[in-house]
This record gives C-alpha cells, sequence and structure tokens, in this order.
C-alpha cells in the first residue's frame, strides 16, 4: 500500500491522506484513485475561488525570438508564489497564450490547454489550486508577435 500512496503522490501531488483515503475508494486502482483526487481537486479549488490573491510574480517567455509574452500570474501568498508547482504553472500558461494567442483571461481559460487537449487551461489551473491550497488567478497579459 506504501508503495501506491508514494506513486499517487508523485502523478499527482496530493498528500498522503488524500492518497490513501482516494486509494481506498478505488479499492487499490490507482487510475480510479487518480480521478477521485483530480475530482476533490476541482471542488478544493472552486471553494477557494474568491479568496484574494494579493501575492504573485510575473513571468516572461520568448518563442523562437518571434513571440513573447509578458505574464501576471497571483496568488494569496509569497509562499505559494516561489513554490515549485505555481512558477511551472506561470511557465505553462506562458506557453499556452504564446501558442494560442488568446484575446484576454476569460478566453484563455476556456481554451483546450496545449499540452493535454482534454482539459480546458481553467481545469489544468485549478489542479494546481488544488495541489498548493490556495486560490491562483491570471492577472493579465500580454503576447507580442513579430
Amino acid at each position: 500500500m506504501k508503495e501506491k500512496i508514494q506513486k499517487l503522490r508523485e502523478m499527482t501531488g496530493a498528500g498522503v491522506m488524500e492518497c490513501k483515503k482516494a486509494l481506498e475508494a478505488s479499492g487499490g486502482d490507482i487510475d480510479k484513485a487518480v480521478q477521485i483526487i483530480h475530482e476533490q481537486g476541482v471542488f478544493k479549488a472552486e471553494q477557494k475561488s474568491e479568496r484574494r490573491t494579493g501575492a504573485g510574480l510575473i513571468t516572461s517567455y520568448i518563442h523562437n525570438e518571434r513571440i513573447g509574452v509578458l505574464l501576471e500570474l497571483r496568488s494569496e501568498t509569497d509562499f505559494v508564489a516561489k513554490s515549485k508547482p505555481f512558477r511551472e504553472l506561470a511557465h505553462e500558461l506562458a506557453m499556452q497564450i504564446s501558442a494560442m494567442a488568446p484575446e484576454d483571461s476569460e478566453e484563455l481559460l476556456k481554451q483546450p490547454y496545449i499540452k493535454d487537449e482534454t482539459i480546458t487551461v481553467a481545469e489544468f489551473i485549478k489542479r494546481t489550486i488544488a495541489q498548493v491550497g490556495e486560490n491562483i488567478k491570471v492577472e493579465r497579459f500580454c503576447r507580442y508577435e513579430v
């Protein structure tokens, strides 16, 4: 059981108890447990959606010296803003903006995520919200193309 819990943690970033409960609920099936954790994460993310995002970071991404993106991504605390999952999310979102050229944050959130078109960008963000335990918001971005 410990090996399955560890594997599930590596796959989802969820805590030990969440993984244990998901494995118990799924009868030990890893794939079902992943699905349970993602569903719980979306629920938790929705609960956090009204919380104020007073911290964050600005990141940039340049693609082939022809497309540039500046992104302001917000979190509730500096602790999360400096975390690896948050920074990875910021990078992935900047690449998404570079590739898909959304007009605004609302359009960005509705787009299929470029690395997994079975989910939207909003769902991808909710997974990180569930992982870090804080609300995350795409505040604004700009995209330049030569």
